[in-house]
C-alpha cells in the first residue's frame, strides 16, 4: 500500500512510479475518489490554455495598486489604504454605503422629515449658539426662494466652521430632514460648495459624477471626501470592471440573479430608475447577486471541509462502558432524555472510522458538561487523552473543578493547565500531558501553545466556541492523529449564524432542561426602588434561601459611578445587613479563594454573595433564589441570561432583579425588555443579534466571523439558505470540484478563504 500526500494548495503528489503504472503522464489533472477505502484515480479535462491566460492577466489587473491609478498619488492612496483600499479588487468591492437621489433638488419648503434629501442654498447667518442646558453648537442658517431651514453641528470646530460658513455662500446640501419645533433641520448634512456667482442648473449638467442621478455614498475617513472617493471609484469600475471573472456559472445563480461583474456595475452606478429605497437596504437584485456571491464561497469552503473531515481516517473508537458507567453510578440525578440522545449522537460519531466534528448547542442549565465528560471517558477507555479548552480561566479553573470531583473516583488524572500557571505548577502539568499521565487535560488556549505536546490525543472538546475561531479548532486538531472535535455553547445561535460558523459541524441541541429546574420571574427595577430591592433579598434570607447579588466591576474608579463590588461587599455588610453573613467573589481572587467562596455560599454558610461576573458559569446552589444585577444595563444581552441561570436550580420559586440607574440607550432599553419578556435562551439569541448585529453578537471578530463585505447575516438570511444549497449540491454533482469549471470555482475559493478556512489540506 502506497501513501500519498497533499502539497500546500491541497493537491495529490502522486510518484511517477504510480503515474506510469496508471498510464498517466506529469502535468495530467487527476480525480480521486474514496470508494470502500480504495482510492479511485482518473485523468479529467483540463480548462482551455487560453481562458487560464486570459483569467491570469485579468486576475493580475485587479491586483493593480491603488496608487497607480490616474489622479491617486501617494498622500490619497495613504488615505484609501486607511479604508482598506490598497488595490483595484478593494475599490471595486468597497460598496457605497448608502445613496442619494440627486436627481432633481427639492425647494426647502417642500423636504420632508425623516428621509434624507437635497436641495440648493444660500448661508443667511452661522454662529456659534448654547443651548438652555448649557450645550454649544454651530448653526447655519440656509435660504432659497421658498423657506429656510436651520443646519446644526455638535463638537465642531467653531472657528473652522465660521471661516468656511460665509453668510452669502451658495452650495448644494444633502442629510436627514427633522422638525425642532416648527423649523426644519438638518444635523451635519454633507455640502458641495458652487463657485461665487455659478448658476446651478449649470453646475449640475456640467458635473454628472456628483448631481443629476442616484449618487453612491462610499465610507470615507479623515481627509478623503466624497467627491474624490467618488472620482476614484468611477474611474476603476470603468477601466477595471471587465476584468471581474464571473466564477459562479449562470446555471448555479437562483433565477433573477446576475453575474458578479453585471452587480458590481449596477451597485456602483445604479440605473437612473432604481428605488432608492431599495438601494440603501441593500435590496436590489445586484445586492442580493454580491450577497450570494459572498455566501456561496464561504459555504463551499465549509461543504469542502465536512466532505474532506468525511474521507479523513480517524480514531473508530469503542464504547465498552468502563468509565461511563460508573459515572452513571455516581451522579446524583439522572440524564435527560435530550442529554441521551446527544450522547448517542456523539457515541455515533466517535465509533466512525472518520473524525467527529459535532456541535452541541444547550441552554444554560441543560447539562452539557456531563455530555462532554461523558464524551470523554469514552476517550479515555480506549486508550486516548481528551483536552478540553475554555475561553477563560476562570471558566477553565471551574471545569477543572468539577470534572476532577468525578474523575478522581474514577481514578483518572485531570491535569489544568493555563497561561496563568508558573513555575513548578505548570512545568508538572506539562510532563503529565506528554507522558500521558493527564488522561484529559482541561485549560485555556495554553492548551494549543505550540510546547504543549500530547502523549496520545483522541479527542478535543472546545467550550464556549463562538469565542474561539476555525484557525484556533484547527491548532488543537494538529495536537494529534486527527483526534475527534466536539465544541459545545451555552450561547445559542440563531440558524443563519450557525450555519456561516460552523457549517463544517454537524450539530446536536440539547433542547430540554433537567426536571425541577423553575422558570424565572425578571423584573426591571429603577434606583428609586432600591429599599424594595433589599426587603426582597430580606425576605428570601428569611425563608433560608440565598442571593446572590451582582455588579460589574472589582473596584470603584474614581472615572466611573458605577458601583463596585468590593466596596458594596463592605457597604452592605456594614450599613444594610449587618445581621446577614454576605461573602464576595471576583475574578482577581486567588483560585482557592474562590472556590473556598463558592463553597461557603454552596455549602449555606453565607446568605448573600456579592460577585462579578465571574460567576456567569460553572456554580451551582439550588438553594439560592434571588438574584439582583446592579446597572444591569451595563451588560450584554447572552452575559444578563448566563447570570440569570444562576438561580432556578433548585424546586422553589426564583427570581432576577434588573437593577438600573436609568437613563438607558435604545439598545440598553430593548436589552432589558428582551430580558423581563422571555426565558427563551434561542429568543433571547435571535434578539441579540437583531441588536447588536453579528460581529459583536459574537464578542470580537477573533470569534471566526467571516468578514463579509456586502452579505449580511441578519438581513439575507434567504440568500444564506440558497447559498448553502446551491455550494452542497454542487460538491455532490462534482465531487472535489474536478471537472474544469469545478477547478476554476476551487481556485477562487482558496484565493478569498483558504488561509480563514485552513483549505489548504483539503480542497
Amino acid at each position: 500500500m502506497q501513501t500519498l500526500h497533499r502539497d500546500h494548495s491541497g493537491s495529490l503528489i502522486i510518484p511517477p512510479e504510480l503515474l506510469e503504472a496508471l498510464g498517466l503522464q506529469a502535468g495530467d489533472s487527476v480525480s480521486a475518489e474514496l470508494i470502500d477505502g480504495a482510492l479511485l484515480l482518473r485523468r479529467v479535462a483540463a480548462p482551455p490554455v487560453k481562458d487560464t491566460l486570459r483569467q491570469a492577466i485579468a486576475r493580475k489587473n485587479l491586483q493593480t495598486g491603488i496608487q497607480f491609478i490616474k489622479g491617486v498619488g501617494p498622500k490619497l492612496s495613504e488615505l484609501l489604504a486607511k479604508r482598506e483600499i490598497r488595490n483595484v479588487e478593494d475599490a471595486l468591492f468597497c460598496l457605497p454605503h448608502r445613496y442619494e437621489d440627486r436627481r432633481e433638488l427639492t425647494p426647502i419648503r417642500n423636504l420632508k422629515p425623516g428621509s434624507t434629501q437635497v436641495f440648493h442654498g444660500t448661508v443667511q447667518t452661522a454662529d456659534t449658539m448654547t443651548t438652555k442646558g448649557g450645550r454649544r453648537f454651530f448653526e447655519a442658517i440656509v435660504i432659497d426662494s421658498s423657506g429656510s431651514i436651520s443646519l446644526k453641528w455638535f463638537n465642531a470646530n467653531a472657528v473652522w466652521m465660521k471661516r468656511t460658513w460665509k453668510i452669502g455662500r451658495s452650495g448644494i446640501f444633502s442629510g436627514e430632514v427633522s422638525f425642532f419645533g416648527h423649523q426644519r433641520e438638518m444635523h451635519h448634512p454633507d455640502v458641495d460648495w458652487l463657485e461665487e456667482g455659478a448658476d446651478v442648473a449649470t453646475v449640475m449638467a456640467a458635473d454628472q459624477l456628483n448631481f443629476g442621478r442616484i449618487v453612491p455614498v462610499y465610507p470615507l475617513t479623515e481627509g478623503l471626501h466624497q467627491k474624490g472617493m467618488r472620482r476614484v471609484m468611477a474611474q476603476v469600475v470603468e477601466q477595471f470592471l471587465p476584468d471581474v471573472e464571473n466564477v459562479v456559472p449562470q446555471r448555479l445563480l437562483p433565477q433573477d440573479y446576475l453575474p458578479l461583474r453585471e452587480a458590481l456595475g449596477l451597485v456602483h452606478h445604479p440605473p437612473s430608475d432604481a428605488a432608492l429605497a431599495d438601494l440603501n437596504e441593500g435590496r436590489t437584485a445586484a445586492h442580493r447577486s454580491l450577497a450570494f456571491d459572498e455566501f456561496f464561497f464561504w459555504e463551499l469552503g465549509l461543504a469542502l471541509k465536512k466532505r474532506g473531515v468525511a474521507l479523513e481516517e480517524g480514531i473508530a473508537f469503542q464504547v465498552t462502558h468502563r468509565y461511563t458507567k460508573e459515572l452513571a453510578k455516581l451522579l446524583p440525578f439522572q440524564l435527560t432524555a435530550a442529554q441521551r440522545r446527544v450522547l448517542s449522537e456523539i457515541k455515533e460519531d466517535m465509533m466512525a472510522p472518520h473524525p467527529m466534528h459535532r456541535l452541541v448547542q444547550g441552554d444554560v442549565g441543560s447539562g452539557k458538561t456531563v455530555v462532554a465528560l461523558m464524551a470523554a471517558l469514552v476517550a479515555v477507555e480506549n486508550g486516548y487523552q481528551v483536552a478540553i479548552m475554555a475561553p477563560t480561566e476562570i471558566l477553565a479553573e471551574q471545569h477543572w473543578h468539577n470534572i476532577h470531583h468525578w474523575c478522581e473516583q474514577l481514578g483518572i488524572t485531570v491535569a489544568l493547565l493555563t497561561s496563568g500557571m508558573k513555575g513548578k505548577a505548570k512545568k508538572e502539568a506539562l510532563e503529565q500531558v506528554a507522558d500521558g499521565r493527564a488522561a484529559i487535560v482541561i485549560g485555556t488556549h495554553a492548551v494549543i501553545q505550540e510546547k504543549v505536546e500530547f502523549f496520545k490525543l483522541g479527542l478535543g472538546i472546545v467550550d464556549e466556541q463562538h469565542r474561539f475561531g476555525v484557525v484556533q479548532r484547527g491548532v488543537l486538531k494538529k495536537k494529534g492523529q486527527n483526534p475527534d472535535i466536539l465544541v459545545m455553547t451555552a450561547t445559542p445561535i440563531p440558524r443563519t449564524l450557525a450555519m456561516t460558523l460552523f457549517g463544517d459541524l454537524s450539530l446536536s441541541v440539547i433542547d430540554e432542561l433537567p426536571p425541577g429546574r423553575t422558570p424565572i420571574e425578571t423584573k426591571l427595577f429603577y434606583e428609586s426602588r432600591r429599599s424594595q430591592v433589599y426587603a426582597l433579598i430580606r425576605e428570601e434570607v428569611a425563608q433560608a434561601r440565598q442571593v446572590y447579588l451582582i455588579y460589574p466591576l472589582v473596584e470603584e474608579s474614581e472615572k466611573s459611578d458605577l458601583k463596585a463590588a468590593t466596596q458594596m461587599a463592605e457597604h452592605l455588610q456594614q450599613d444594610v445587613f449587618p445581621e446577614l453573613r454576605i461573602g464576595l467573589i471576583h475574578g482577581r481572587m486567588k483560585p482557592e479563594e474562590k472556590e473556598q467562596a463558592m463553597l461557603s455560599f454552596k455549602g449555606r454558610e453565607l446568605d448573600i454573595l456579592v460577585a462579578t461576573t465571574v460567576i456567569e458559569v460553572g456554580i451551582d446552589v439550588p438553594n439560592a433564589t434571588l438574584m439582583v444585577i446592579e446597572h444591569a444595563e451595563r451588560f450584554g444581552l447572552s452575559q444578563l441570561h448566563q447570570l440569570r441561570g444562576r438561580v432556578g436550580r433548585g424546586s422553589h420559586k426564583s427570581r432576577c432583579i434588573l437593577l438600573t440607574q436609568g437613563n438607558l440607550s435604545e439598545d440598553g432599553q430593548k436589552r432589558l425588555q428582551v430580558m423581563e419578556a422571555t426565558t427563551d435562551g434561542f429568543r433571547i439569541a435571535e434578539a441579540d443579534l437583531e441588536i447588536r448585529g453579528p460581529g459583536d453578537f459574537l464578542g470580537t471578530r477573533q470569534a471566526g466571523m467571516p468578514d463579509f463585505r456586502v452579505a449580511s447575516i441578519l438581513r439575507d438570511g434567504v440568500i444564506l439558505e440558497q447559498a448553502r444549497s446551491i455550494a452542497f449540491a454542487l460538491l455532490e454533482a462534482d465531487d472535489w470540484l474536478i471537472s474544469a469549471e469545478g477547478q476554476q470555482i476551487r481556485q477562487e475559493l482558496v484565493r478569498r478563504w483558504g488561509t480563514r478556512l485552513e483549505l489548504a489540506g483539503i480542497a
